[in-house]
């Protein structure tokens, strides 16, 4: 709606996770890195969690656009978490080609055995990528672990990403997946932006969305300072704010939005004022590489 009177080309703060917007902060290339390292060279198991709105999902795409790309990868991406372990497999192998529909388990695990070593032959990267991963049960964590198994001589036949939210890992430490948690290579975490992230942030999907416009002539200083204290630095909420933000400036036919619109916003979001903003870089990733 308000596209045509900012001279943008499209809405930059749409919530959608579309790889064309990703932003490459510090923390979120890092992230990127780190699993698709994991997955070209072969580490088995790579774990990627965050707080509900860092970009996870968005990384996530960005990762299987990678993966569309090459020529050598084939992946299965399952985003439900909440299936019991039978559907589990179903889904996964649906995903993959494989007929799974009406097959018993000891069919789906067979079947999926036989794919995978037809796929290392031809020198094939095979991927199991799961998101909201944190919603899985401890039955289908252990099933992950058991799938884990099949491999050669060489290698993992099965590359596993899993992604979810911290609580994630407080399921991985626990004690009865302990077997599953030392068989991870990669665990990254990604964390809220910083000050300096979030007004580069708010400056590239500017950019992404009108070229030639620039974050300073939509958004005054103060009014970005509003945005961090109020987002915290989540990018979900940065989108949430600078949209309505946007579409209120339209509104009142103004061109720059003054931090008494980004308080309105915030306060028709239910979003509470954090802290004044500490201007001191996050460490936006946490890796362990073994």
């Amino acid at each position: 709606m308000y596209t045509s009177y900012f001279n943008l080309t499209r809405n930059p703060f749409d919530l959608t996770p579309d790889p064309v917007c990703f932003v490459p902060t510090g923390g979120h290339n890092e992230a990127l890195a780190a699993l698709y390292y994991g997955v070209r060279y072969h580490k088995g198991f790579v774990v990627a969690t965050g707080e509900v709105g860092t970009g996870k999902t968005l990384l996530l795409r960005c990762l299987l656009r990678l993966f569309s790309e090459s020529r050598d990868i084939a992946y299965a991406y399952v985003f439900n978490g909440r299936l019991s372990p039978v559907e589990f497999l179903q889904y996964t192998l649906a995903d993959f080609g494989l007929t799974a529909s009406g097959k018993s388990k000891y069919e789906l695990l067979l079947d999926f055995g036989h794919f995978l070593q037809s796929q290392a032959k031809m020198k094939m990267t095979s991927v199991l990528i799961v998101d909201e991963a944190h919603l899985l049960s401890a039955d289908i964590l252990e099933e992950i672990r058991l799938l884990s198994n099949l491999e050669t001589s060489d290698e993992k036949l099965l590359q596993i990403v899993l992604v979810g939210q911290p609580e994630l890992d407080a399921k991985l430490d626990s004690f009865e997946l302990r077997q599953l948690k030392q068989r991870i290579a990669i665990r990254t975490h990604l964390a809220s932006l910083n000050f300096e992230e979030t007004s580069t942030y708010i400056a590239w999907r500017i950019q992404i969305a009108g070229n030639d416009v620039r974050s300073e002539r939509l958004f005054s200083e103060d009014a970005i300072e509003r945005v961090y204290r109020y987002s915290r630095g989540l990018p979900r909420l940065i989108n949430s704010l600078c949209d309505n933000a946007l579409l209120t400036a339209f509104g009142k036919h103004i061109s720059t939005v003054p931090p008494e619109i980004i308080d309105d916003v915030a306060k028709q979001l239910r979003i509470e004022l954090a802290d004044a903003p500490d201007r001191r870089a996050n460490t936006s990733l946490t890796a362990a590489l073994v």
